[in-house]
């Protein structure tokens, strides 16, 4: 409660992080050949940037080895989709994320639960008495995680924006701020892209959905409506890349750029679910992906401009659809979520596709399609066209 109304200053900040990674098991990738480096966002709504950049990153020759979550709420988790794929391993020994990494390039495991403890005592502290929304706190939790996990460079994706969880660039770049200092303050190079969640992020949202979406883009085939995942997951890349001594800012985009239209980051990718146990033929063929029983198509009322998306009431109404978790220990389905078919910026015209939505109960569709169109906001006018990238700390 002190540091909720007091705050904390960097050093402060760094020191009650290292007391939670102190807390429990730390990662020592040193025995990884090169400069090891990790990422992490904040989370947002059809956010599947690590699939691709991950892969990416390996490609140009750095060792991946990533801790990842599961989705809660309106934003998905890494782990969820990567369970997308039939006989993927999350629940791997330190020997076999090792051996994994130096066989494939990148790994992407979850979590022990001994990693960062204390972090997990404190949040339930935080929770009942309505002290979760404190920078200091925030940087701290995130971080303690980051750091534990071992890896040299860290780059923080913070998404803005209304499917985020700073709403405010001010308080995006606020915890920005405090985490980058916080990893430089322990010795780890860091920085953090401030990117936009005002939107969906690509075209689809749900676990198996986006496993193809992100496929789709390793291999060359992807939509007009996956650009903004693309151009953001590529300056992800290239700032990873930098971090890691691997030349100019410019130089990093164009090698992350040649690794993913050279395909080098799909047998990056395919190596690494071949290695956890996952079945490739669903990478090779992602039409191998089971369909959702029941589907919906929401048309628009009104012809106009698309002015407005609510991405988190989006992410709310995927999660309804049993894409996400209301609570952790909810079951979800990983053929259910939303497709978008058009996105803010887009002229649409009455009765023309708006999204498709996906679930294994017929029942939750209608709600849901109530949902989407109370988010979506239809103008006369075209919106300003978004900044994706709206800064860089560190």
């Amino acid at each position: 409660m002190a540091i909720y109304f007091k705050g904390m200053d960097a050093e402060e900040t760094a020191g009650l992080t290292m007391e939670m990674v102190n807390s429990g098991e730390t990662v020592d990738l040193s025995r990884l050949k090169g400069t090891t480096v990790d990422k992490h966002s904040t989370g947002g709504v059809g956010d599947k940037t690590t699939l691709i950049v991950a892969p990416i990153v390996a490609a140009c020759g750095l060792p991946v080895a990533k801790m990842s979550g599961r989705g809660l709420g309106h934003t998905g988790g890494t782990l969820d989709k990567l369970e997308s794929i039939p006989g993927f391993r999350i629940d791997l020994t330190g020997d076999e994320l090792f051996s994994i990494v130096e066989k494939a390039g990148l790994c992407i495991a979850g979590q022990s639960a001994n990693l960062a403890p204390a972090d997990k005592k404190l949040y339930a502290l935080r929770d009942v008495t309505a002290t979760v929304d404190s920078i200091p706190l925030i940087a701290a939790s995130i971080m303690s995680k980051k750091i534990a996990a071992g890896a040299d460079c860290i780059l923080l994706d913070v998404k803005t924006g209304s499917g985020a969880f700073m709403k405010s660039l001010e308080d995006s770049e606020r915890l920005a701020r405090a985490m980058v200092d916080i990893g430089n303050n322990l010795g780890r190079k860091t920085a953090a892209l401030i990117t936009d969640m005002s939107v969906p992020l690509g075209m689809a949202i749900g676990n198996g959905l986006e496993v193809k979406e992100v496929i789709g883009i390793l291999r060359g085939e992807s939509h007009p409506l996956s650009d903004d995942l693309i151009e953001i997951s590529l300056n992800l890349a290239a700032n990873m890349l930098k971090l890691a001594g691997k030349g100019s800012l410019e130089e990093c985009y164009v090698k992350a750029k040649k690794a993913l239209t050279g395909k080098e980051a799909l047998g990056k990718l395919k190596e690494m679910v071949e290695a956890q146990s996952g079945d490739v033929r669903f990478i090779n063929n992602p039409d191998l992906f089971p369909e959702a029983p029941f589907t919906e198509t929401v048309t628009t009322k009104k012809s106009g401009y698309i002015s407005e998306m609510d991405s988190e009431a989006i992410g709310m109404a995927a999660m309804y659809l049993k894409a996400g978790r209301a609570k952790p220990e909810d079951k979800i389905d990983y053929s259910a979520g939303i497709t978008l078919c058009a996105k803010t910026g887009d002229f649409v015209e009455m009765g023309k596709p708006l999204a498709v939505l996906y679930s294994p109960e017929e029942g939750l569709l209608a709600d849901a399609k109530g949902r989407f169109l109370d988010a979506v906001k239809i103008s006369g006018e075209a919106p300003l066209e978004r900044k994706l990238v709206k800064g860089l700390i560190g």
